[in-house]
């Protein structure tokens, strides 16, 4: 529990009414509750304010909060995330290592490890203080985990992984499986040794079920500060810039070079060999076939300007509407005739 100032504290906010008012959680402004705080950060929400029955809201702007209790700050999404992280229940890390983990003498440990049960750790494997390996994890030989890491349950690190500080990994996602590389010859799939590594960044959150193949001769990379959502797929001897954002199920193609800070809606992606600038923007379902300039937002397959894109659909919707017509005129005058 905490009062409306100590929240307002927390987030840099400005708080609007009773300072005092008693705070026992988040909810959303539809179903808000009784002692609970919620947001509004978009416009289609103002309607929920006055009827929302939570006690207190976030808002960007006084008016918006229509005579309610609240805390005004410049980024009301952001501020939830922050008020949302304080009332988190808090779950027990393992400590120590469990009996059951099976580490080779040769592996080096930090300070302070949590690793857990049936987790195996090879040859030559670095692990970094404190750092937290779930249970059923296999950490292939060579591979690097950075202080302060997290390592869910059921992740398969391949040989000479290596992840920087600060990093979580989610359950069932697969870094370092060979790159699909193949070369053909009279029926015959011959199969290209991948012997490049997966290197990832500081402050990297890796959702569930990703896999990131390791390079060919040159490393896959993924840089500092990147978010993936689930499913993501990034191929061999691809670079990621960093910060960029993936969302579900987005794949990257082989040797695809992504420039900094660059947002993939779901399901978008790029072929292979080209190279996207920094700050790019991509809708969902949209794809990159060429290279493409940063700074712009993309959409559609090919990946055109979204201006363009919308363009052309308008087009397209005019010209059906206009065939339509056509074949009622011509259905007219049959009949005329």
């Amino acid at each position: 529990m905490a009062t409306l100032k100590e929240l307002a504290d927390i987030i840099q906010g400005t708080v609007v009414g009773n300072s005092k008012l008693k705070i026992e959680g988040v909810s959303t402004i539809q179903d808000g509750k009784p002692e609970t705080i919620t947001f509004i950060a978009h416009p289609k929400y103002f309607k929920f304010v006055q009827s929302t029955g939570a006690s207190a809201v976030i808002a960007s702007n006084v008016e918006n909060l229509v005579g309610k209790d609240g805390i005004i700050v410049e980024n009301p999404q952001w501020a939830i995330a922050k008020i949302l992280g304080y009332f988190s229940p808090q779950y027990s890390t393992p400590q120590g290592i469990h009996d059951t983990a099976i580490i080779d003498p040769d592996a080096v440990m930090g300070k302070e490890v949590s690793i857990g049960p049936y987790t195996i750790i090879e040859n030559g494997v670095v692990i970094g203080d404190n750092v937290v390996i779930g249970a059923n994890n296999v950490i292939n030989e060579d591979s690097v985990i950075g202080h302060d890491s997290e390592v869910k349950s059921n992740v398969h690190f391949y040989p000479r992984t290596i992840i920087g500080e600060r990093c979580i990994i989610h359950s069932g996602t697969v870094l370092g499986s060979d790159g699909f590389g193949f070369v053909s010859q009279k029926d015959t799939h011959l199969k290209i040794p991948q012997n490049g590594k997966v290197l990832i960044g500081n402050d990297v959150e890796i959702g569930a079920n990703c896999t990131i193949d390791r390079g060919t001769i040159d490393n896959t990379t993924i840089g500092e500060m990147c978010k993936f959502d689930n499913g993501v797929q990034i191929a061999h001897n691809v670079t990621i810039g960093k910060g960029c954002l993936l969302t579900a199920h987005v794949t990257i193609a082989g040797s695809t070079k992504v420039g900094d800070f660059c947002l993939f809606g779901g399901q978008a992606g790029a072929i292979d060999h080209v190279t996207i600038g920094d700050r790019a923007v991509f809708a969902c379902y949209t794809v990159a076939m060429k290279n493409l300039a940063g700074g712009k937002v993309y959409s559609g397959v090919p990946a055109r300007e979204i201006r363009e894109k919308n363009r052309q659909d308008a087009v397209h919707v005019e010209v059906k509407q206009l065939k339509k017509r056509l074949n009622q005129l011509e259905e007219k005058y049959k009949v005329i005739s």
